[in-house]
């Protein structure tokens, strides 16, 4: 009897091996590599008949112009206004939207929580593979989740779903999760590379040959990338990320990729006893609780996709215990502060070497735009000098290594943020306030060209 030949598939690339190896030839990423069951080849005969017998596809060539796509009728709102807007609008027909986030972090609840307004116009099948329908059905009732038009099974065979889906037509499929779904064909065990791969393909032909949205529940592997290979990002129309801290109530809903719309916009969510909560000011959450006599305190103004976001920025310097002094950074880019220590230690002359450095953002949030550089510097040297900001004053700027304030985009959408939220002075680079009307906007803004005259207008 023949021996039964193993590959070895990389499970973040899905890279095949025909040896074990502890690194990755093509991703490099380590331990990665499982075995699996190679999928039979075609013989030459039957390439041969199969080559003969291929579909003749010349009738569904179609004009551009003669496509039917008005934005108005292929998006479906979700009732969301968040999640509406990571997804350009709502919800495209015969798209495919992959949910991605850690355990708990409320990706079922979210996608049940929206049956309800879809509910209203459109049939939903909604697919479970780790719950039953009974517990489904609490869940719901805690949610308040009561649609005549959502129907739910519990299967895990990848093919009897996209039958019933092709037989039933629904208008929305859910599936919870792509982890739990398999193909009985496939030898290897739910959840692998070739399951999740080939089961994603079936349902990306399901969605597309029928033009029914499906929005896939995507679990996380120990590295907080989504499990399984990453062609199934590239499969997929759009890539949702639910990220959180489980000691936070908040939620940002995160868009990676998406064909429809903007990948910079977020969602801000709160978790409470009845579901998930939409927070339609970020920026008042963030600086809820802000104390107003401690050093080391400072505000930022980010833009996240189209509208700006306040968000406080806190830092503790102190003497160190250690020979090397610790650097910790949260929300915040650890080699960007170490740039700014580095700038304000040679342009400004402070010292930094034998003091320990605490850096968060407070409220879970991630800092990734340069505009926030003045106001981290601003922090550290508030909590190095022991100087309060005051807590009418926001800074916004990005810091070159000459210790220069370089000019940032929307500066004027961004002030006004601020003077609604009642701050009174703002600190931003001087060459950022060209075109700015100043005295129309209610808030002294101050223009400075280097760190020095930003921190000497800050704390006068």
């Amino acid at each position: 009897m023949a021996k039964q030949k193993i590959v070895y598939v990389c499970s973040s690339c899905g890279y095949e091996s025909p040896k074990w190896n502890g690194r990755c030839p093509d991703c490099g990423e380590w331990n990665t590599l499982e075995e699996a069951t190679p999928a039979a080849q075609l013989t030459r005969s039957s390439a041969t008949s199969a080559s003969a017998a291929v579909r003749d596809i010349s009738g569904s060539i179609k004009e551009i112009n003669d496509i039917d796509a008005d934005d108005n009728e292929v998006r479906w709102t979700t009732g969301l206004k968040e999640l509406d807007r990571v997804l350009g609008g709502g919800i495209v027909k015969g798209s495919l939207i992959l949910l991605g986030g850690e355990p708990g972090i409320g990706k079922s609840t979210l996608l049940l929580q929206i049956c309800q307004k879809l509910g209203e116009d459109h049939t939903i099948l909604y697919v479970s593979g780790e719950e039953s329908l009974r517990q489904i059905k609490l869940r719901a009732r805690r949610l308040g989740v009561d649609s005549g038009n959502l129907y739910l099974v519990s299967e895990n065979d990848c093919e009897a779903v996209c039958s019933v889906i092709a037989k039933e037509k629904p208008e929305i499929a859910i599936i919870d999760s792509i982890q739990t779904m398999n193909i009985s064909a496939l030898t290897s065990a739910s959840g692998s590379v070739t399951q999740v791969r080939e089961c994603t393909n079936l349902l990306m032909k399901t969605a597309k040959s029928l033009e029914i949205p499906m929005l896939i529940v995507g679990h996380v592997n120990k590295d907080g990338a989504i499990a399984g290979p990453k062609v199934m990002e590239h499969i997929v129309d759009c890539v949702l990320y639910f990220e959180g801290q489980k000691n936070l109530p908040y939620r940002i809903l995160r868009g990676i990729k998406n064909r429809f719309g903007s990948t910079n916009e977020i969602g801000v969510f709160e978790m409470c006893g009845s579901g998930l909560r939409e927070v339609a000011n970020p920026s008042e959450m963030l600086l809820s609780g802000r104390p107003s006599d401690a050093s080391g305190c400072c505000v930022a103004c980010v833009i996240e996709g189209s509208r700006p976001i306040l968000a406080e920025v806190q830092a503790l310097v102190t003497k160190s215990a250690f020979n090397v002094p610790r650097r910790t950074a949260t929300g915040f880019d650890y080699n960007r502060m170490a740039i700014l220590i580095a700038v304000l230690e040679k342009r400004l002359g402070f010292f930094f070497g034998g003091l320990d450095v605490y850096l968060n953002v407070v409220g879970g949030f991630d800092i990734g735009e340069p505009a926030a550089d003045l106001s981290v510097a601003l922090a550290l040297y508030s909590s190095l000098t022991d100087k309060i900001v005051p807590p009418d004053v926001i800074t916004f700027g990005e810091i070159g290594l000459a210790g220069e304030l370089r000019a940032v985009q929307r500066a004027e959408q961004r002030i006004a943020e601020a003077q609604r939220l009642g701050f009174n002075k703002c600190i931003i680079p001087y060459s950022s306030m060209k075109g700015i009307d100043t005295r129309r906007l209610g808030i002294e803004v101050i223009g400075a060209d280097t760190v020095q005259k930003a921190f000497r207008a800050a704390l006068p």
